[in-house]
């Protein structure tokens, strides 16, 4: 039997190590994953925007034929794939709530195309209940026509397992010959709240010492990522680096080194760097915010705060370094969780199922897939 066709609609450049992001890890990871599962998967990268080039894409496709569009590439061309869903199986794969992102001036246009995007699809996949949730709160999207599944983690079996049968590491406070080290994964952007962290630094004095490796792409927002370099250049804060994008090995060094990952997030949709912390046994400080108490739910070494507010930010940060009890019990928490991580196939097998019930339909249109459903 030939392998069922799945037409990609991604990014381009979502395999791009200077656009790491965690939509586009997800497609890669999935995209290999269905690959691997029997589908026979044709990946077509395009210029978010570019309507004249999804066009083209889509009417490549044959009528009746199975795609999957990421959410940036359909939002950002909603008409010219709602002009081809009567013909075609489509799947949205929302990565977030685009319209909850946008600037206030744009977030009504924005959730006019979100809303256009998604009603082209059959069903769509959010990678998190909370996105779900949000999604049908807004009159977006049917609440029954989401599916949800939430991302893995980077980090094998084998390793988790690993990590959770090595002893705890040494603790900063006891260990006189480093500072502690603190981490912050993510594009230099403004709902990643990297400001924020800059200026919860600021204001550690009197504490003992600390360094905060930021590692991101400074290309998704060059003006905020120039505006971060300014801040730390005007706040004297020598013990923080800006270490651009890392991955593979890089990646694992800077997670093995760290004691405390930082997220001081505006908005996220799930929290794909604080569940892969949590995974490797390193305690998290982030906001409660979006899907973020989905992704460290179960955990107790995961402190959450409000978003937005580097005061209680910085409060946090001096405890973790004055309490060392209090580390102690973090970092204890951490690296024995009894909370079992997610993997990828198991975000594999959620994709895979919807793709596969959306192939079996009737060969309609997406309008009266919901009126009849």
């Amino acid at each position: 039997m030939d392998a069922p066709v799945l037409h990609f609609l991604v990014p381009d450049g979502f395999d791009e190590p200077a656009r790491a992001s965690g939509g586009n890890v997800y497609d890669r990871r999935v995209a290999a994953a269905l690959q691997a599962a029997g589908f026979d998967v044709r990946l077509a990268p395009l210029d978010v925007g570019a309507r004249d080039r999804l066009d083209r894409a889509l009417v490549a496709v044959p009528d009746d034929g199975l795609v999957l569009v990421d959410g940036l590439v359909a939002v950002a061309a909603s008409e010219v794939l709602s002009a081809h869903a009567s013909r075609l199986r489509v799947v949205v794969l929302a990565h977030m709530v685009a319209s909850a992102l946008a600037e206030s001036s744009d977030a009504s246009a924005t959730a006019g195309d979100e809303r256009t995007a998604l009603s082209a699809a059959r069903r769509i996949i959010a990678t998190s209940d909370w996105t779900r949730s949000e999604l049908a709160a807004r009159g977006l999207a049917e609440f029954d026509r989401i599916a949800v599944a939430r991302p893995g983690v980077d980090v094998s079996a084998a390793r988790i397992a690993r990590i959770r049968a090595a002893p705890v590491r040494p603790e900063p406070a006891r260990d006189q010959r480093r500072a502690a080290r603190f981490l912050c994964v993510g594009a230099l952007a403004r709902h990643k709240g990297q400001d924020v962290l800059v200026e919860a630094l600021a204001g550690l004095t009197d504490v003992p010492p600390w360094t905060c490796s930021i590692v991101g792409s400074h290309t998704a927002d060059p003006s905020f990522a120039g505006r971060i370099v300014s801040d730390i250049s005007a706040a004297g804060l020598e013990g923080v680096t800006l270490a651009g994008v890392l991955t593979g090995s890089r990646l694992d060094d800077a997670f093995g080194s760290a004691d405390l990952v930082i997220a001081p997030s505006r908005a996220e949709s799930y929290g794909m760097v604080v569940a892969d912390a949590l995974a490797r046994g390193i305690p998290v400080v982030t906001t409660r915010v979006g899907g973020i108490p989905e992704a460290v739910a179960g955990h107790t070494s995961a402190v959450l705060v409000a978003p937005d507010d580097p005061t209680a930010l910085r409060a946090v940060l001096k405890r973790w370094l004055a309490d060392v009890p209090w580390r102690d019990r973090l970092t204890a928490a951490a690296l024995r969780s009894p909370t079992p991580a997610r993997y990828w196939s198991e975000t594999t097998r959620v994709v895979a199922g919807v793709l596969t019930s959306v192939r079996a339909e009737s060969g309609i249109g997406a309008a009266e897939v919901r009126s009849t459903g």
